[in-house]
Parts: structure tokens; sequence; C-alpha cells
């Protein structure tokens, strides 16, 4: 690893790890993430993500592999990397009956951070993501974003190197999503803070990420630029809305005779085609589709998307990943 990986701030090789019961979370997963940037981990929940992050914090322990964060072994030196990151879960862990000015400083002292410094850092913090207002209020009258602004700060006290966030914006309104990436984006070009974050937001993922790796089945599938992944698919998506789902087969096996058709998948009533070129292929969709005796609600051609990059490389859609994982 060291050799593929040496100028990596995060480095997985290999890892993997079964729980009991034969359930296998990871299984052979690799990535490296470099200095300064927004690296996603997506994927689908029961994906591996969550599992991969509490490896690389220390919180567990891969049955096979190795891991490093700034060239720190996470195995060998657990309390090293701890001494380096910032770390937030699913989960708020402020303390409610403590004020965000409270949670902060309380967090600064965890790390032997004292008097004037820790104040200095605290306000800095409480500006930076827009707390300043709420700083004397107890967290437990925040609102969702702000406790979620409030958490990340409060693992940025001591200027870790590397932020891990796991499902950072879930239960977010779309604002309040907005907002938080702001402040990532910011941390990563401004502070060069490393940033990996689990997400199964294809379109945040899209957006804020510098570089991606698409997990499933707990090994990553393709990694790579947003556009990088897209354009590598060539070609465009389109897209049909059929009334009837039941219906929807129908109409990918006629699309899968034509010659301008790569491939064709279903999810409920839309049924989606990969092809070369989009506006040329339509007609020869269009046609197939009426030969086949289903009616269309709705088509359109797009450029690919990183559903299309998830289902080329899995073989299903996301949307059908996430189903099959809370069954």
């Amino acid at each position: 690893m060291a050799n593929r990986t040496a100028a990596a701030m995060v480095a997985a090789e290999d890892l993997r790890k079964t729980y009991k019961g034969g359930v296998r979370a990871l299984d052979g997963l690799s990535f490296s993430v470099g200095a300064g940037s927004v690296f996603a981990l997506l994927g689908p929940n029961g994906a591996g993500k969550t599992t991969t992050v509490r490896i690389l914090t220390t919180l567990g322990r891969p049955d096979a592999g190795s891991a490093s964060v700034a060239g720190i072994d996470v195995l060998r030196h657990p309390g090293r990397v701890r001494s380096v990151i910032g770390s937030v879960s699913q989960h708020s862990g402020a303390v409610p009956q403590l004020t965000g000015q409270e949670n902060l400083t309380m967090q600064g002292g965890l790390h032997g951070m004292r008097g004037r410094p820790l104040r200095r850092r605290v306000g800095e913090l409480l500006d930076q993501f827009g707390l300043t207002d709420a700083a004397k209020r107890q967290a437990r009258t925040y609102s969702g974003g702000m406790r979620r602004r409030l958490d990340i700060a409060a693992v940025l006290v001591h200027r870790p190197t590397v932020l891990f966030l796991d499902e950072p914006t879930t239960g977010l309104d779309p604002e309040g999503r907005a907002d938080l990436w702001s402040v990532l984006t910011q941390l990563a070009g401004q502070a060069g803070t490393t940033i990996l974050v689990t997400t199964h937001y294809l379109e945040e993922a899209d957006q804020y990420a510098s570089r991606i790796a698409i997990v499933d089945r707990g090994t990553i599938v393709a990694q790579g630029t947003p556009d990088e992944l897209k354009s590598a698919l060539h070609g465009d998506s389109v897209l049909l809305e059929v009334p009837d789902p039941s219906r929807a087969a129908v109409v990918r096996g006629a699309l899968a005779g034509l010659p301008h058709v790569r491939q064709a998948s279903t999810e409920g009533g839309l049924v989606r085609a990969r092809v070369a070129d989009g506006p040329k292929a339509l007609p020869a969709v269009l046609a197939s589709v009426e030969a086949a005796g289903v009616p269309v609600l709705s088509v359109s051609v797009a450029r690919p998307s990183l559903d299309d990059v998830y289902l080329h490389h899995a073989g299903r859609s996301f949307g059908q990943a996430e189903r099959i994982a809370v069954q």
C-alpha cells in the first residue's frame, strides 16, 4: 500500500469485514483520498460505507486489509490517528443541555486546549458555522441543520487534518443541506482540510465531491471525478415512463433488441435505456415501444447520470439497491 498511496491522506487497501451471521460488510474495499479534497463514498444503505468509516476512525477493526490516515497506520497507532482527525456520525454528539458555546468549549478541553486560544477558536467556529447568535442557547433548542453544524464545528476545534462525516445531511431539508455543503467545500478549499463523506444522495456527490468512489456490496465498483465517471459511459440515456409498471418489462425486452441500445433496465413504471446517440436513436426507440403495444406517458433524453454509472457497474439501479437494503 505504501507505494500506491504514499501521498494519500486516507488510504484503504483490500479491507474485509464479516459480521456475525455471515453478513459480509466489506469485500476487498480499496481507495485513496488526496489532501485537501472532498471525497465521497457513494452507495445505498448497507453497502459498507459506515463500516469503512468506523475502521478508518479506529472504532472498528477489519478482518483483513490495511488502512492509514495522514500516513498513520490505523491499526498500529489508533491514538495518533485520533489526534489528527475529526469524526461526525449519523447521530448528533452534542450535549442537549449545554449551549452551543459550551459544547465547543468542552470539546476543546478534551483535546487539552485552555484559556484565550480556546475562547478564540470557539468564537471563530461559531462565526464560521453561523451559530454566533445562538451561542448562548441550549443545543436542544437548535434546528436539525443547526445541530448538524454544531456537531461539525465541535470536531474541528482542535484543527484536525482529516474530517470524516457519515451521512451528514440525512434528515436535513434542502436549504439545510445546501448550507452545510457550503461550509464543507470552504473547509476543503480554504483551510485545506481533507474531507471524506459518506452519502446515498447522488446529487450531492455529483455536485460537491472532488472524487467519488461508488460502493456496492462492500467493494468499490468505480471511482473518479463525477465527470470522469459519467463521460466514461459515452452516449445518452433515454428514459421512458409507462402507465402500467407490469408492462415495463415488455418495453425493456423490445428495446434490448435494437442495435442502438446498449443496456435497458426497469424500475417501477420507468424504463431506462443507454444509447450511443439519443436524438438519433429516439425514433427507433419509440417505434419499437409502439410496436410492442405499450403506451408511453413521457420520454426524455439526457446525458449519463451517476445513477446510470451505478447501474452500469453494479448491474442494478441505485433505487433498486436502496429498496433491497431496507427489506
